[in-house]
């Protein structure tokens, strides 16, 4: 059984249609990167899987159970966690508190939470900096932090939203290393992210939208010789 799967999946605000019968599924142990141009639909996609809105049609079925419609901390407690494309971090509260904060949903007393909050840190590269303030952190640093709270939640489903946007080559590398790492811990991942060269490296599959409809699913190098992926991004030769 998949982990995750959509099916007809529909939203509309008002008369925008902005994700279309969308259709997919995530299997454990996987990365699935999740692709389009500007405005394709992929951050409400996230949105709709995280709670954060409710569909207008379709299922999300997570373990094999509709979670269409549930709030996102109801989410978020069945085992699906979400980073963001611009970070939030608790810029006056310090990198350890930060992550603490998302431990207490698994661990109510503060010592564990605190333990757990460490741990994670460590492993994204962070152990030196748990005094420091958000807001002194580099912008890699701030996107390990937003990646740590939300592993923090101990999710089985990680959705990650652009970790490389704004990143150096150098970064880029060690970031993709660092979703690597966080899959073989154990944690499917869904990726979305316009840095095509690293998605396109480290996904095991790859779902091309575009206008809210899917137009393409498969392995990385099946994907990018499809013709509709490359009118989508690139456009269709004028005449």
């Amino acid at each position: 059984m998949s982990l995750l799967k959509l099916s007809g999946l529909t939203k509309f605000f008002g008369g925008l249609q902005a994700v279309s019968e969308l259709s997919f599924e995530v299997q454990a142990g996987e990365i699935l990167g999740l692709i389009g141009p500007n405005g394709a639909g992929k951050t409400t996609a996230f949105n709709l899987i995280a709670g954060f809105i409710s569909p207008s049609a379709g299922e999300i079925l997570f373990n094999g159970e509709n979670i269409g419609g549930m709030k996102a901390y109801a989410v978020t407690r069945k085992g699906i966690a979400r980073t963001f494309q611009i970070v939030k971090p608790f810029k006056k509260l310090s990198v350890l508190e930060n992550v603490t904060l998302a431990a207490f949903l698994r661990f109510p007393a503060r010592r564990e939470a605190e333990a757990a909050a460490g741990r994670i840190l460590e492993k994204m590269g962070l152990g030196s900096k748990l005094p420091a303030l958000a807001v002194d952190l580099t912008l890699s640093e701030q996107k390990r932090l937003e990646i740590a709270r939300a592993l923090a939640t101990d999710p089985k489903l990680l959705l990650l939203d652009e970790p490389m946007g704004g990143l150096n080559p150098t970064e880029i590398d060690q970031a993709s290393k660092l979703v690597r790492d966080i899959c073989r811990g154990g944690v499917t991942i869904i990726w979305v992210e316009h840095v095509l060269k690293a998605i396109m490296n480290v996904s095991d599959r790859v779902v091309v939208i575009n206008y809210g409809k899917k137009i393409a699913e498969g392995t990385p190098e099946q994907v990018v010789k499809k013709p509709e992926v490359i009118a989508a991004y690139l456009g269709t030769k004028k005449r």
